[in-house]
């Protein structure tokens, strides 16, 4: 038991280590790429911290299996780098039972994944959207920055502002459209604006005051000036309709009786995550055995292309079954073989190390050396 705790110790730590760096690299990422569409005026920069925590278990999902596989790679290969594993060795550790202590861990990190694969992540998910769609479809006045023109993506309207109170006022309001009928320029100015709800409609009005509106064809001078004290214009919303049901947001009970290939396909991905961290596990154990020449990294390189390989090829085989080209068996069969793989490793190991070893290499001639 105190081997147990010691070995699993070592591979947590490593784990939450890498884990840690990955969720940091991610999230950073992320964050920079919505707080640059927060500056365009497209999110409200005080929804971005909802939206990265809502996120956040979906990063989760993917980022521990990764982490459990290196967590072991580097866990373990500081142990038999430093002779540890030699000794344990030498005490009757075989190689099975020290698979049989990896499952330690490897099962706590599976129940978490399948926590947050098919309960926290689709939740996350669904929150996170109801934000963006509620971002969508924010009125014009509610996407404004203070200080740039902006123009909005359903028409050529270009607004400006140079300011913006917390109750909505607006300062000195510039506003530029073009008509569609006769495709007659029309801009507005205003020393200042605010909002007006008409309660019995249920509609919002931006009232401008103390302005001109100028209307006309640029180069032509049939320009129409009009000046007002007060002026309305109706706010109108690009979608009183807010859709968040997309299939990475159905609750996992939805996706049980469906029988889309969509939605079929991402209840078996997400049933296949907490089977990644086992399997990844089984292959993490072997290449996680080094030489002590041959430094704590040697294996290092090849063990991420086997995962990403392992990654690849079920992301590409989860698509085709989302796509109805394929069964979603297949998914099954990926992780089937991997298995296989995995368990030729750990029984044949010795087999093939010394195959290898036996394998004569080629003498290259040296170049500073001529024949005779």
């Amino acid at each position: 038991m105190i081997v147990f705790r010691y070995l699993a110790r070592e591979v947590l730590l490593s784990m939450l280590a890498v884990s840690s760096v990955l969720l940091i690299i991610i999230m950073s990422g992320r964050f920079v790429k919505y707080l640059s569409r927060a500056a365009m005026g497209e999110l409200d920069p005080g929804v971005l911290f909802s939206i990265m925590l809502y996120r956040l278990p979906g990063f989760l999902e993917l980022i521990l299996p990764l982490g459990l596989f290196l967590g072991f790679l580097l866990g373990y290969g500081r142990l038999y780098l430093e002779s540890e594993m030699t000794v344990l060795e030498a005490c009757g550790m075989s190689r099975r039972r020290l698979v049989a202590y990896s499952m330690g861990p490897a099962l706590l990190v599976a129940v978490i994944v399948g926590a947050l694969s098919s309960v926290v992540s689709p939740y996350g998910a669904s929150e996170t959207n109801k934000i963006f769609d509620q971002q969508e479809n924010r009125s014009e006045l509610e996407s404004l920055v203070p200080g740039r023109f902006q123009r909005q993506k359903d028409s050529a309207r270009v607004t400006y502002t140079d300011s913006v109170g917390k109750d909505g006022q607006l300062g000195m309001i510039f506003m530029a459209d073009r008509n569609k009928s006769n495709q007659r320029l029309q801009i507005t100015l205003a020393q200042s604006g605010s909002t007006m709800t008409d309660v019995d409609r249920g509609q919002r009005f931006l009232v401008l005051e103390e302005g001109y509106r100028y209307e006309g064809v640029p180069g032509l001078g049939d320009y129409i000036e009009l000046g007002f004290a007060r002026y309305g214009s109706e706010i109108k919303r690009k979608n009183s309709e807010i859709r968040y049901d997309n299939v990475e947001a159905l609750p996992t009970s939805v996706l049980w009786s469906s029988v889309e290939p969509e939605q079929r396909a991402q209840l078996n991905w997400r049933l296949s995550l907490p089977v990644l961290a086992i399997v990844v596990t089984l292959l993490a154990v072997p290449l996680s055995r080094v030489n002590p020449r041959q430094g704590r990294f040697a294996r290092l390189v090849p063990s991420i292309l086997i995962y990403l390989a392992y990654i690849s090829i079920l992301s590409s085989v989860t698509s085709q079954v989302s796509e109805g080209e394929s069964s979603p068996a297949a998914i099954w069969m990926v992780h089937l073989g991997f298995t296989v793989l995995a368990a030729n490793m750990i029984l044949f190991g010795g087999f093939w190390s010394r195959l290898y070893n036996q394998i004569p290499m080629p003498k290259l001639p040296l170049p500073w050396k001529k024949s005779a």
